[in-house]
């Protein structure tokens, strides 16, 4: 698909693997709506991509649905939707102290990352549906999940949990969606230099990166939105997980 003049939606486009993606596919012509929460961070992104911003919280049917509102006042129908918006919460089943893990944190985490990324997509797909398009394709939609899904280390059972539903999620949805030509892929990407590692001492920045085998470094945030564009320009990626991580096979810790 060229996205040249289309409409497009990166949910957690604020920053890190979103923002790249949609500085990404504005450099391509495509007309950029941000979704996330971060309102202050987010209008400043689609101001510098000449996109626009909505505030929107994945996991809640009432503000998706004003959101794709609001992008397809601006932009008319999404053809393409990445969903970058999630969370990456750490705590063990069992404490050290004996504590069990929360249920309130299992359940936030499991509705943002699954429950949010399905709402995205039958959202997105409903109104490419509605809309007829003529051509080959009428919709693109690009998911993240992330390696924890298949090597999920301590103390990540809400992420892992969430990202292997994303991933289980990706085929079903792929044939659910193919007789309307929407195409369905995720990636599931490695160590990668997001807001939340950039805040680590640059030692320990060093130390992650170097248990990537080749290259040995953390991943880039532009090196993922590539991975999104030659999504988007293949036809024929349909129904994939494609981990993006340098050879990487996370330990238990």
């Amino acid at each position: 698909m060229n996205v040249n003049g289309m409409g497009a939606i990166v949910t957690g486009g604020a920053s890190g693997l979103g923002a790249a993606t949609a500085r990404l596919l504005a450099a391509q012509g495509a007309r950029v709506a941000i979704f996330d929460l971060n309102e202050e961070v987010g209008l400043a992104a689609a101001k510098d991509i000449g996109g626009v911003f909505v505030k929107v919280n994945v996991s809640d049917e009432s503000s998706a649905n004003a959101g794709f509102a609001a992008a397809e006042a601006a932009h008319g129908v999404a053809r393409v939707l990445v969903n970058c918006a999630g969370v990456a919460p750490g705590a063990r089943i069992v404490a050290k102290d004996g504590t069990p893990h929360s249920l309130d944190l299992y359940r936030r985490t499991i509705e943002v990352n699954l429950i949010g990324t399905f709402n995205m997509i039958s959202k997105f797909a409903a109104r490419v549906v509605a809309a007829s398009l003529d051509g080959e394709e009428a919709g693109v939609i690009v998911n993240t999940a992330s390696v924890a899904a298949f090597d999920g280390q301590i103390g990540q059972a809400a992420y892992s949990s969430s990202k292997g539903g994303v991933v289980g999620l990706t085929l079903t949805a792929a044939r659910d969606l193919a007789q309307h030509r929407i195409r369905v892929t995720t990636i599931a990407p490695g160590i990668f230099l997001t807001p939340m590692l950039m805040g680590l001492p640059q030692a320990t920045q060093d130390s992650l990166g170097q248990q990537v085998p080749h290259p040995s470094r953390l991943g880039k945030p532009e090196e993922y939105a590539q991975m999104v564009g030659s999504i988007i320009a293949n036809p024929m990626l349909n129904g994939e997980v494609i981990r993006l991580d340098g050879a990487i096979r996370m330990g238990p810790r």
